[in-house]
């Protein structure tokens, strides 16, 4: 498998003998075995950086300026994270060439202006430690048209690919399936674990007998330019509200906020042990997790909008410059603090909201949404409206009217034929008037005659 990568990438990056490629991997992480084989059998020169310098993205900015790297191997959180850096400095990386494997490709901006020159890109790797590398796909130099979801690409020499569903059968372009690997790349299994190694290492019905493919547990699909999406882990996928989504395609929208240099979507439980997603996002200056919430709005289903935007300066990465989810700082779904009820009916609403939302108490001034509340929720805070104060409240009200303050202002009369009486259960009188219908029958049988 390290044979036929290696032949691959020094053949499909010719980068000059001499070229200086920053040694950024650990030496845990099956890509070290790309970026340090084919740099060497290449011709090219790897520059080492110490342990604090690979950390720390300030300072490995500043160090492959002063080294002139051209060539870097890392996942894209390292790499915004880099670009990031670097722009806060001031300072043009040299890098000409950015091999990105390890998690999805959500380019920040800064990543796109810094690589949107001419002679310089970002190519788009895939491939599970079990098969090397899978798939590449390098984007062009105009960074404002990259595509979104990025493309992992096709196979490379050697590789086969398979979408499958779950009877082993092939999907169609653009629908959603497995991804099964098959071709020189794949290991022999796991060491002293036979009962896992069956389970992912199967036979392959497509290849020559005999042959075996891998199981990835990643859902991709083939796009209109017959190029693979990778949409995200089958085991990551989480429901919200009965719906299935993927969190990696919300954090693609929240990337893609101007005031948004970074973004993880990661779901979280809520108050009520309910499934909600979690947007954090690295900003660009100063930015309104409020507004980054109202952007996705426009641009997504409502189940898909994070119910919390946590702005942090950067997100925590593991040893092998991927996120570090246990280190993310777990979301508050409490109020902020604002004004008490000033009235009966105030006081009636900030329990009702309190109680749905599953929060110890809420002000008049905290908005609905903000604590986690989605529109199943508004459902049953309306409907507890409805039974406490006898008021029938269109849930339209409380998207348009989302804190205590503005919602009592609706009940006491704020919008005209908005708020009506809830019908009120009454004993049946002993005479029933007759209906409009009914007095319209009586008269045309009455004006025409029977028969």
């Amino acid at each position: 498998a390290v044979v036929s990568v290696v032949r691959w990438h020094v053949a499909a990056y010719a980068g000059g003998v001499g070229r200086r490629v920053g040694q950024f991997a650990s030496l845990g992480f099956d890509v070290v075995a790309q970026e340090v084989l084919s740099t060497l059998l290449g011709g090219r020169t790897l520059v080492v950086p110490d342990e604090r310098t690979r950390r720390d993205p300030v300072l490995l900015a500043r160090w492959m300026v002063a080294h002139e790297v051209a060539e870097l191997f890392a996942p894209s959180l390292a790499v915004n994270g880099l670009y990031e850096a670097a722009a806060g400095l001031g300072v043009d990386l040299p890098l000409v060439e950015v091999f990105q494997a390890g998690e999805a490709l959500i380019p920040g901006q800064a990543v796109r202006a810094g690589l949107a020159r001419r002679g310089r890109r970002l190519s788009n790797q895939y491939g599970p430690t079990e098969t090397q590398l899978v798939t590449a796909f390098p984007l062009g130099e105009d960074g404002s048209v990259w595509p979104s979801p990025v493309p992992i690409g096709g196979p490379i020499d050697n590789v086969r690919v398979y979408v499958l569903d779950g009877g082993l059968g092939l999907v169609p372009p653009g629908a959603a399936g497995e991804l099964y690997v098959a071709g020189i790349g794949l290991a022999r299994g796991y060491a002293g674990r036979p009962g896992l190694t069956a389970e992912r290492f199967v036979a392959d019905p497509f290849g020559p007998p005999g042959s075996r493919m891998y199981r990835t547990g990643d859902v991709v699909r083939w796009n209109a330019g017959g190029l693979l999406e990778f949409l995200g882990r089958a085991d990551d996928q989480v429901k919200v509200r009965g719906f299935r989504v993927e969190p990696g395609e919300v954090a693609a929208v929240v990337s893609a906020h101007p005031g948004v240099a970074q973004s993880v979507v990661v779901p979280w439980q809520g108050p009520g042990g309910d499934t909600r997603l979690v947007a954090y996002v690295v900003p660009v200056g100063e930015v309104d997790g409020q507004e980054v919430r109202a952007y996705v709005r426009d641009r997504l289903p409502e189940f898909m909008v994070p119910a919390a935007v946590v702005v942090v300066d950067r997100l925590p990465l593991t040893l092998n410059g991927k996120l570090d989810r246990a280190a993310l700082p777990a979301p508050s779904w409490e109020s902020g603090g604002g004004r008490a009820p000033r009235n009966p009916r105030e006081e009636a609403l900030c329990e009702l909201f309190a109680q749905v939302l599953g929060v110890e108490q809420v002000s008049v001034d905290d908005d609905f949404f903000d604590l986690g509340g989605h529109s199943l929720l508004a459902t049953k805070l309306v409907s507890r409206v409805r039974t406490r104060l006898g008021a029938e409240l269109p849930v339209r009200s409380l998207f348009e009217a989302p804190t205590v303050a503005e919602l009592a202002a609706r009940l006491d009369g704020g919008l005209d034929g908005e708020v009506q009486l809830a019908l009120v259960r009454r004993e049946r009188p002993e005479r029933v008037p007759l209906s409009f219908a009914q007095w319209r029958l009586w008269f045309l049988h009455r004006l025409e005659g029977p028969g």
